[in-house]
């Protein structure tokens, strides 16, 4: 530690002895993991609480986005555009004619120095990178040509080992052009009606396309509270004014409009349909029985449309602005578990005319009946492992490649046809070379098997392949995992007097909700049923039911829920239906 901070003190002489006792402290944990990049290449990292502070590549210690958010003045600074960001987190460089020129000038850099990179309007630093020239030859080259070589960004990697915050809000230094604009609009602006939460704000001169993550998600919200009031406005305006509101909303981009209507979906949503006890609640759950019925007649959300393309973006977004809570209770899978009905935001949303407040609860319930639950589509996929490289190469595939199982059968094909190994004697066989031997081959067998049938080779491939999956749930992207999809689990266990209960596992990795769940079979069959968590597991849950109910549950999840057979485990334990004598 007192090696690492000496270290420091002479990589970042800027850094105070105060600041630097808060950056290495003597007292808090400090670990250190060892990663490697996409080459192959070693990098330290040391985390200081649950998230990375410095990174070492090459023996050369690089701050990380993290660590610059604490102290933004610790490296020179260069602007650029939020949208360059996605390129940069992407794997790109910076290039010159993507940098903002402030109306101070560039700080004075030299080729090679450690830079830290913005965007316009905030100097929260979202890289980190190194000067590929000095500042004159930047200016000399007339602002064309690479700048800085990017070695780490927010959003990338290495910043998902934190605690994936935000960046924060830090004002600019220095005043920046768009600042200067809207002191020339002035009295422009003045003849408009005001929005004094926007009125020092430089994003608000920013189209909402040209805006970072963060920037499209708080005014993607913000938008809606807007339009909200607007409307209200509305209601109540002469018919003039209705024209011209009505102009103002047609003024709007489609992916605005979508939006929009997203944020009033959710807020609608969470004040009118879900309770406290709905929670935990699966994030498809509420997508497709709670946010689906509040969207209005005549309109459709897709949320493809919208600037945040995934559903768990928009719902990164409500969790960072504090109104509800998001965890993967099990792998690869969502839910809500805390909402904040308190929230201003929540507080402050009115149903929109068409709805009726008071009747929003049984609405819920009829919708909820209506809207059918769509069975997700599974797909197994495969992995190339180390041991199978030689063999899948050729076709230019490295370890980790993600494959079809059509893919792996026509990449096999292509190799035997290629290296001429099918047997001439007869066609159903192919010759087994080397690389086939050590791919495919157990040892005992090696000096066994000269050939094999196609239908083994194919097997035996497979076989060898890191198994993986693929699940797409409705009106969502596709999530790839681990291993096969462990099936939806049914057991019958013995309780105390000879009484039987049925146990129901694994409900949620196929987006269906364990409560509800629980609530549909306690009042088809009339029997207690209840949620409890699956022993020696964390964060997963179970449906309990008195009684052997496996009928019940083979109609429910094979006829209504449309599941495939071979998904669901335990359907033969079902009782024997014959006459009671």
């Amino acid at each position: 530690r007192r090696k690492l901070r000496t270290d420091v003190a002479a990589a970042f002489p800027n850094l105070s002895a105060e600041q630097l006792t808060e950056f290495i402290p003597n007292k808090e944990e400090l670990n250190v993991i060892k990663i490697y990049t996409h080459k192959g290449e070693a990098v330290t990292v040391y985390m200081n609480s649950r998230n990375p502070i410095l990174f070492e590549a090459e023996k050369a210690l690089y701050p990380t986005v993290y660590a610059l958010w604490a102290y933004p003045d610790l490296l020179p600074a260069f602007s650029t555009w939020p949208p360059v960001l996605q390129k940069l987190a992407g794997g790109a460089d910076l290039m010159l004619p993507g940098v903002i020129v402030p109306p101070s000038g560039f700080p004075q850099v030299e080729r090679g120095m450690l830079c830290a990179v913005t965007l316009s309007g905030n100097r929260a630093p979202v890289a980190v990178s190194v000067a590929t020239m000095s500042t004159a030859e930047m200016l000399a080259a007339g602002m064309k040509g690479k700048g800085f070589a990017v070695l780490h960004t927010y959003m990338d990697h290495l910043w998902e080992y934190g605690d994936k915050s935000y960046p924060p809000t830090l004002a600019p230094s220095v005043t920046e052009p768009a600042e200067k604009e809207s002191a020339d609009d002035e009295e422009e602006m003045e003849e408009k009606e005001p929005v004094s939460s926007f009125s020092t704000d430089p994003l608000q001169h920013v189209d909402i396309g040209d805006l970072s993550l963060k920037e499209q998600d708080s005014c993607a919200i913000l938008m809606g509270k807007e339009e909200h009031n607007e409307n209200k406005a509305a209601e109540t305006a002469e018919d003039d004014n209705t024209e011209v509101q009505q102009e103002a909303e047609d003024s709007r981009t489609p992916q605005e409009q979508m939006d929009a209507l997203l944020s009033q979906c959710f807020f609608h949503a969470l004040k009118c349909k879900v309770k406290k006890s709905d929670l935990p609640l699966l994030t498809s759950t509420f997508l497709r029985s709670h946010m689906f019925p509040c969207c209005p007649a005549g309109q459709q959300l897709d949320i493809k449309k919208s600037s945040y393309k995934k559903f768990s973006k928009f719902l990164q977004c409500m969790q960072h602005q504090k109104i509800l809570q998001v965890k993967e209770l099990s792998k690869g899978v969502e839910s809500i578990v805390e909402v904040d009905w308190k929230h201003p935001d929540i507080k402050a949303f009115t149903v929109p005319e068409g709805f009726s407040s008071a009747s929003a609860a049984q609405d819920c319930k009829n919708e909820d009946k209506e809207q059918a639950y769509h069975a997700p589509e599974i797909i197994p996929l495969y992995g190339v492992s180390t041991k199978m490289v030689p063999l899948f190469q050729e076709s230019g595939h490295k370890k980790g490649s993600i494959l079809s199982s059509s893919e792996v059968r026509n990449i096999i094909v292509n190799y035997v046809k290629t290296n001429e190994l099918v047997d001439e004697a007869n066609k159903n066989f192919v010759k087994v070379n080397a690389i086939l031997c050590d791919c495919l081959l157990d040892k005992s067998e090696q000096d066994e098997i000269s050939n094999l049938k196609w239908d083994d080779l194919l097997s035996r491939c497979l076989e060898r392949l890191q198994p993986l999956h693929q699940v797409t749930f409705f009106g969502q992207e596709p999530i790839v995992r681990k291993g096969k999809i462990e099936p939806i689990d049914i057991t019958i266990a013995q309780r105390s007097s000879n009484k039987k209960v049925t146990i129901i596992k694994n409900l949620e990795l196929y987006g269906l909700d364990p409560q509800s769940v629980a609530n549909i079979l306690q009042q088809k069959v009339q029997a207690s049923a209840t949620i409890a968590p699956v022993p020696g597991t964390k964060d997963r849950v179970q449906v309990q039911i008195q009684g052997n109910q496996i009928h019940h549950l083979a109609k429910m999840l094979l006829e209504e829920y449309q599941l495939p057979r071979k998904y669901i485990q335990g359907l033969e334990k079902a009782p024997k239906l014959g006459r009671k004598k």
